[in-house]
């Protein structure tokens, strides 16, 4: 028997483990395949799903949501029962003999409805943890999202500067030939040397930026600081398909720090409710046991010796009205202070989305600039110069400012597509959604994409 006991305890113990185990080696198998492919391409959607399940600010977040879910549950039940014990050494002479010792327990009872006014204001706390959750994981997103565009650009950056000091060593052959056959100034060889050597710098800037980048990602997905990741992945343009009044309004309602203010409003609303029950009484409920010895008399009673059993009825009574007054507007002002701080963070995020609107069209102009007139123009310009120098037209300086130009340019697009994605990702955070869908849903109503 004792047997089967033991085989059904280790089942029943596996059985309950199994799950949380398998949900653990689960996580740890897709950390494993995302790791993988960090080494090789840097994709947003892994760094982002990585960040998930390993940073410690989410972890954080998580537990704190459940310590007040489960500080919801401890504040809606009734107080502990109160058991007192006392024993008298010089027992207490009675009609019916010596009081020995006695027992009492009680109850504290709130009155009607009180403990669920308290569970109301308890539950805005447990939703005001949630929505600090909602919100450290976009925070999250958002400087993963930021760091990817900034490496994209770094790396970016490099490559046109390469590709840029490639061609002015062969810029420099060039004037080294052109000014041994009287075609060039000595200046123009010491102003082609000088770019490349500028270039160089940017180089070598640019590679420990991407160091610095790359180890500012590390540590958001809790790796080393100096743990591989590969080339970022080519950026996706992104166009807002919303105005920019409907991004106001859609912060209303979906912005986390507005949301927390709006909870806090309401949980100011019930804290008056709750106010209010302090001029209420609670009760007090409880048992009484007194052990009696026997009588140390000639005639006891035919009862003597019986222990004592008693019932206890108390409240308390709430008679101080000021101080109950108090309370009561304690939580009016409470609530103003709370819908006024409602109204601090609304206008405020405005503020922020009128500022990343504005630098998010800015960065759309220059990238529709750099890439349709000036990029082109300056190769064609490149070109035109390169052919009246041959032609013995034009100058060889006039050549290396005209190309240093382009390699400006091709950089200033660079910047400006890392800036939109990145000023793109803070409006989304500002709004508290995807900004570039729009869904139907069955009812025919254009709403957002979470």
């Amino acid at each position: 028997m004792k047997y089967i006991i033991f085989l059904a305890a280790l089942f029943w113990t596996v059985f309950v483990s199994f799950p949380m185990g398998l949900s653990f080696a689960d996580d740890v198998k897709k950390l494993e395949d995302i790791e993988n492919r960090l080494s090789k391409e840097l994709v947003l959607s892994d760094l982002l799903r990585y960040a998930y399940r390993s940073n410690p600010s989410i972890t954080s977040s998580k537990e704190s949501w459940k310590m007040f879910i489960e500080n919801y549950r401890i504040g809606k039940s009734y107080p502990d029962l109160q058991l007192a014990a006392t024993y008298f050494p010089s027992p207490i002479e009675t009609r019916l003999g010596p009081q020995d010792w006695n027992l009492t327990l009680s109850q504290a009872i709130p009155f009607p409805g009180k403990l669920t006014q308290k569970g109301k204001i308890l539950e805005a706390d447990t939703k005001i943890s949630k929505l600090k959750l909602d919100k450290t994981i976009k925070n999250i997103v958002t400087s993963i999202s930021a760091s990817f565009y900034e490496l994209n650009y770094i790396q970016r950056a490099v490559e046109i500067a390469k590709a840029n000091f490639n061609l002015n060593q062969e810029l420099i052959k060039i004037s080294e030939t052109a000014y041994a056959q009287d075609k060039a100034l000595f200046y123009d060889i010491s102003k082609a040397q000088a770019q490349t050597g500028q270039i160089q710098y940017d180089i070598l800037l640019l590679e420990e930026l991407e160091l610095t980048e790359k180890a500012k990602i590390n540590t958001i997905l809790n790796r080393e600081p100096n743990a591989f990741l590969g080339k970022a992945a080519d950026l996706i343009f992104r166009e807002v398909v919303y105005r920019l009044d409907e991004i106001y309004a859609l912060s209303l309602t979906h912005q986390e720090d507005i949301l927390i203010a709006g909870e806090k409003v309401n949980q100011s609303e019930e804290a008056i409710k709750l106010s209010r029950y302090e001029s209420l009484p609670s009760f007090k409920l409880g048992l009484f046991y007194a052990a009696i010895g026997d009588p140390d008399v000639p005639t006891p009673p035919k009862n003597a010796g019986d222990d004592a059993i008693g019932i206890q009825l108390g409240l308390n009574l709430p008679i101080w009205f000021g101080k109950n007054k108090s309370e009561i507007s304690k939580a009016t002002a409470s609530k103003r202070k709370a819908q006024s701080d409602k109204l601090v963070i609304a206008n405020q995020i405005k503020e922020k989305i009128s500022r990343l609107w504005f630098k998010l069209q800015n960065s759309k102009r220059l990238i529709t600039l750099y890439e349709k007139q000036l990029i082109p123009q300056s190769i064609r310009s490149v070109q035109t110069a390169e052919t009246w120098y041959r032609q013995g037209q034009g100058s060889f300086s006039d050549f290396l400012e005209i190309h240093a130009t382009t390699y400006n340019f091709q950089l200033s697009l660079a910047r400006a597509i890392a800036d939109y994605g990145k000023n793109l990702v803070l409006l989304e955070q500002m709004a508290g959604v995807i900004l570039d869908k729009k869904i139907e849903d069955k009812r025919g109503i254009i709403t957002h994409e979470k």
